[in-house]
């Protein structure tokens, strides 16, 4: 199974944008969403912006991943050893 996570679009630059997950920045590819522009909401997959979609299905798609108990993660490691949150 994949998912897709949520995120806002804190700035483009060409085919690249920043965008915002709860906290957390990463740096993503918006090669299959031209459209997308400062402060949209896209679904993020594997490093690419794959849909642009609206606020409200955005924050209904984080409580769900709170009421799974995934998003509580934001200061420890991922499956890849890369460290999230505040440095200690």
């Amino acid at each position: 199974m994949c998912l897709a996570v949520p995120g806002r679009i804190v700035s483009v630059a060409g085919d690249t944008a920043s965008v915002d997950f709860h906290g957390n920045r990463m740096e993503i590819c918006t090669l299959l969403t031209p459209e997308a522009s400062t402060d949209d909401w896209v679904l993020v997959h594997a490093g690419f912006a794959i849909t642009v979609i609206d606020e409200a299905a955005a924050r209904e798609t984080w409580s769900y991943l709170e009421a799974a108990g995934t998003t509580d993660s934001a200061d420890s490691e991922d499956v890849h050893g890369y460290r999230h949150g505040p440095a200690h």
